[in-house]
């Protein structure tokens, strides 16, 4: 193996077990931010180590342990004389002793991680730096894709971070799952945080991938063990609807080659069945519980009209269309307009839904979002102005952080192009 496949290597072993060993170190150590610093450690250890002994034969045991060695050297450099510290070093040697350090021994992590996520969003803490520090931190984010989630600059989300875990770790908070008011008030920022998770599994923003199953199946064990411990949160229902709803297109949504499949030219016989029942049911029991109007209760049903339709003719554009302006009213997110406009374009047609991309063109938060142009250049397409329709379809590419993304803009540009050689 090559100095740089050993790289690849600790760096996908470190990308995939970082939030298990992040939440293992704040369990024993009580102290979220030393638990991140630990694990930025072992990933130097491993960088450090691996290219001249070789990648182990179980990878993310082996940073497990490096990391467990290097909390028990912290906590006995700083020779803690509290009981409660004492009692931490000595469960820290117990788990050294533990033969090969299996990350299985762990306690289940979806339960352990869903605390982290709220120890994360403790009121304290500004409702932005919350998720973005869970985002980062706990959630394995980078910097750059937070910042594409939230559309503003990757320094901005940077000084978040920074200031959170500051507070974080001056503060003391208690590692814990809070229960009644306290969970209800730290409830929509640990919905925001598994929603973003979800979405950057679902639609990467970089990389060669476009999507991140991975980051998907996450977000859905933490949205359906937040639903145990908040079952009468409509809410908590209507992201796990969204979510459940979401994933069912999963096999459908790209080809052998990995190449993107847009949801209109998707094999509805691929999608999943059983999961957009689940779906279905979480819907329902969010509407019984008063959730009509709810955030992600409307992107559900958003979702929803898609998967009851049994071909794409037969989807019910324009009540997709009212969903996202009662979605808009709530919640007034340019991307959400966005949305709302290729909603309104299939079911008024493409000069109406192009009026409204005109109308949001300007706002700051899409200056470099790529679906801008894409959405743009699709209506001028539809609309026969195939010069314009280039023209964005390529801007787009140049916005796009995903490769795939950007091939897909690229070959829509092409295709428009030999469309008008053509005429």
């Amino acid at each position: 193996m090559t100095a740089a496949d050993t790289h690849a290597a600790v760096l996908a072993t470190w990308r995939i077990e970082q939030p298990r060993l992040i939440t293992s170190l704040s369990r024993m150590l009580r102290d979220v931010p030393l638990a991140e610093e630990l694990t930025q450690d072992a990933l130097v250890a491993a960088l450090e180590d691996w290219p001249s002994s070789g990648v182990p034969e179980r990878p993310g045991a082996w940073l497990m342990a490096t990391a467990k060695r290097r909390a028990l050297d912290q906590l006995r450099r700083r020779k803690m004389l509290a009981r409660k510290h004492q009692a931490l070093a000595l469960d820290v040697e117990r788990e050294q002793a533990m033969p090969d350090f299996d990350a299985s021994l762990d306690d289940d992590i979806g339960d352990e991680m869903l605390r982290l996520i709220f120890t994360a969003c403790h009121p304290l803490l500004s409702r932005e730096a919350r998720a973005a520090l869970a985002l980062r931190m706990i959630c394995g984010l980078t910097t750059g894709e937070i910042a594409r989630a939230y559309l503003v600059p990757e320094a901005t989300i940077g000084q978040r971070i920074v200031r959170a875990k500051r507070t974080l770790s001056e503060s003391g908070l208690a590692y814990e799952t809070p229960r009644g008011e306290a969970l209800s008030e730290r409830l929509a920022s640990v919905l925001e945080v598994i929603y973003l998770i979800f979405n950057e599994g679902y639609a990467a923003s970089r990389g060669d991938d476009w999507m991140r199953p991975q980051l998907c199946h996450e977000a859905l064990r933490l949205g359906r063990a937040l639903v145990g411990l908040a079952p009468g949160e409509p809410e908590a229902h209507g992201l796990l609807a969204l979510m459940e709803l979401n994933a069912s297109r999963a096999a459908a949504r790209i080809d052998t080659d990995g190449e993107p499949i847009l949801l209109l030219e998707q094999d509805r016989s691929r999608w999943d069945l059983l999961q957009i029942r689940r779906g279905l049911q979480a819907l329902g029991r969010a509407e019984s519980l008063g959730g009509e109007g709810g955030c992600y209760v409307l992107q559900a049903e958003i979702v929803a009209c898609h998967a009851r339709a049994e071909t794409a003719d037969a989807t019910d554009w324009p009540r997709i269309a009212g969903l996202y302006e009662k979605l808009s009213a709530r919640v007034g997110s340019p991307v959400i307009e966005l949305n709302r406009a290729v909603a309104v374009g299939m079911a008024e047609g493409a000069e109406a839904g192009l009026a409204i991309v005109e109308a949001i063109a300007q706002e700051p938060a899409l200056r470099n979002y790529h679906l801008l142009p894409g959405v743009r250049g699709d209506f001028l397409q539809k609309l026969g102005r195939r010069d314009e329709a280039r023209t964005a379809f390529e801007a787009a590419a140049a916005l796009a952080g995903n490769s795939r993304d950007r091939d897909l803009m690229l070959r829509r540009a092409r295709e428009v192009a030999e469309t008008r050689r053509a005429d």
